[in-house]
């Protein structure tokens, strides 16, 4: 086995097996724009395919990451009258250290602030200055004004709520708790995808003129990471097999500031928002270091990869405390800035520290993939019936994303995929492309055929093995020699893996889940061999300056497995 053939789509099964498993449990059902995911992207998808007429199914297993977010970047200009589009692409380039896809990012400045008016008018009750006409926007790090949008009780549950109202109100079908299973996909494009009811037999295929895939990016792919469990690469790997390509899959972006003590909320992000309105980040000697790294701002005015370097080389060159972190000190804000964060000072009284009088401590942690699917600025994959958005898509955010861009960039592109794929459901009904018993449902199966056998096996120490393995080879710091460790223990990896079968519907499951974590993250460290550079979220200890030779693309497609190609920015 090689670093270019692991694990790809396609391997051969025992014929008996795919003739008996699983038998006469698949239920079909249509609808026009199938979207695929329960965030943020996956509503405002839904929606906007909705709005043209279409019919419109929604399938989730969980609300991924959106219901944690705190914020979002729109260049309104309340805060800061010299904000606006051409500064927020400004602060989005430098900020993705020049790898960004041109389009997307204009595309996002300019269509950021409509979201917010579109979310206001659907009741989102976000924070407003006196008066009531202009919101109240907070300062993130990477951005060159104060733009981020924000409802101090939780910004994410109050999107998703909204956008759930009207969802429903349109007369979106919802599918909720649905285990996606793969993409029906065949030459004519993607067709629809196959769901399976946890907990039971029942598989439904639906098939649809359209599918967009909005199920988050890799977060769960290593340890520690402060995604959810729902969040595993899965969208990466179902788009690759249908044909898509993946770019930047390199670029981890590690959150700088993620609780370490108080135990009780270990993994909760502390907002960056907060150093922007004056907390402080100090060292085990009370030091304010980031006064050193980046004078005079200290810790505003720096993008956050930078940030969790300099925090991760105080913990490493023992500047730390010994529970592995710095201190976060927001005692010094004044109270109403303090208490704006509602939900992150009620976690922190429960466990019994009030950051009014005591510093938490934090420390990097895996947050979010900057690459994903490659998209143009329609959400378009270029597998014919595909779009992606959110975090499943890559190029936007280039080799880091600036604080708040998370959001902005599901909000914008979902709506922009969900409209884009109700044009591409309308034009291939049309040319009846679709005409029924095309694509045999049976296609569907043929990932989960592979894994079934007599025998009951458990990948979960597997799946544990695989993020063990980037943690400690392509985590904050790389190295051509860790890379080259990390590529040998995924291939042990894929040596067991290869011996273990299912003889159920949820052990054959879980086995293709494990193969995909396990391409997605050979992918990962391929990539991040390749780029013979630091940029952004990759700091190759052997190669630690950026070199323009590498301002490029690094790609994959299912057609050369995981060899990386170059690709060129648009």
């Amino acid at each position: 086995m090689t670093d270019t053939d692991f694990l790809m789509p396609g391997r051969p099964g025992n014929l008996r097996d795919a003739m008996t498993f699983p038998a006469g449990r698949i239920r079909e059902v249509r609808t026009d724009v199938l979207v695929l995911g329960g965030g943020m992207a996956a509503y405002r998808a839904a929606i906007a395919a909705r709005e043209t007429g279409v019919g419109v199914t929604l399938a989730y297993r969980g609300r991924g990451a959106s219901p944690y977010v705190i914020g979002f970047n729109a260049p309104l200009g309340h805060a800061d009258g010299q904000d606006n589009p051409d500064a927020y692409i400004d602060d989005m380039v430098r900020g993705g250290y020049g790898l960004n896809d041109r389009r997307l990012v204009r595309r996002l400045a300019h269509d950021a602030s409509a979201a917010y008016h579109e979310l206001r008018a659907l009741g989102v009750p976000f924070a407003m200055q006196e008066g009531g006409g202009k919101a109240m926007q907070r300062h993130l790090s990477g951005n060159s004004h104060a733009r981020s949008v924000y409802v101090p009780e939780g910004t994410g549950r109050a999107v998703i709520d909204a956008l759930r109202r009207r969802a429903r109100a349109l007369g979106v079908l919802e599918k909720g708790g649905e285990k996606i299973v793969g993409l029906l996909h065949g030459e004519a494009g993607v067709r629809g995808a196959l769901l399976w009811k946890p907990h039971s037999d029942e598989l439904t295929l639906v098939r649809a003129a359209a599918v967009v895939m909005a199920m988050g990016g890799l977060g769960q792919l290593y340890a520690d990471s402060t995604y959810p469990v729902d969040v595993a690469g899965d969208a990466c790997a179902m788009a690759f097999e249908a044909g898509a390509t993946l770019i930047d899959m390199e670029f981890m972006q590690f959150e700088p500031v993620v609780t370490v003590w108080p135990p009780q909320c270990r993994g909760m992000e502390m907002p960056t928002a907060m150093l922007g309105d004056g907390a402080q980040l100090r060292n085990a000697s009370g030091e304010r270091f980031m006064l050193r790294y980046n004078p005079p701002h200290a810790e505003r005015h720096i993008e956050k990869a930078r940030m969790a370097l300099c925090i991760q080389r105080e913990i490493d060159e023992g500047r730390g405390l010994p529970e592995g972190g710095v201190w976060f000190d927001a005692t010094l804000l004044e109270p109403h800035q303090r208490e704006s964060y509602v939900s992150h000072c009620a976690r922190l009284r429960a466990a019994g520290v009030d950051p009014a009088n005591q510093p938490v401590l934090v420390a990097p942690a895996a947050h979010s993939a900057m690459g994903g699917v490659s998209i143009d600025d329609n959400g378009w994959t270029g597998v014919p019936g595909l779009y992606a958005a959110g975090e499943a898509a890559g190029g936007v955010h280039g080799a880091s994303r600036i604080a708040g861009n998370g959001c902005s960039d599901t909000l914008v592109f979902g709506a922009v995929a969900g409209r884009h794929a109700a044009d591409a459901a309308m034009a291939r009904n049309a040319a009846r492309e679709l005409a029924p018993g095309d694509e045999p449902a049976g296609a569907a199966l043929d990932p989960l055929r592979r894994w079934h056998g007599p025998t009951a096996s458990d990948p979960a120490p597997l799946k544990k093995r695989i993020r063990e393995v980037l943690a400690e080879h392509a985590g904050i710091w790389r190295s051509a020699e860790g890379l080259r460790r990390g590529q040998a223990g995924l291939r042990e990896i894929g040596a067991r893996l290869e011996e273990l079968r299912a003889a159920d519907l949820p052990g054959a499951l879980a086995l293709l889940e494990t193969e995909r974590m396990a391409r997605c993250a050979a992918m990962v460290l391929a990539a991040a061999l390749a780029r013979a550079e630091s940029r952004g979220a990759h700091q190759r200890t052997d190669f630690p300056d950026g070199d323009s030779r590498w301002l490029t693309h690094l790609s994959f497609h299912r057609d050369g497995g995981n060899l990386p190609r170059e690709t060129p920015i648009h």
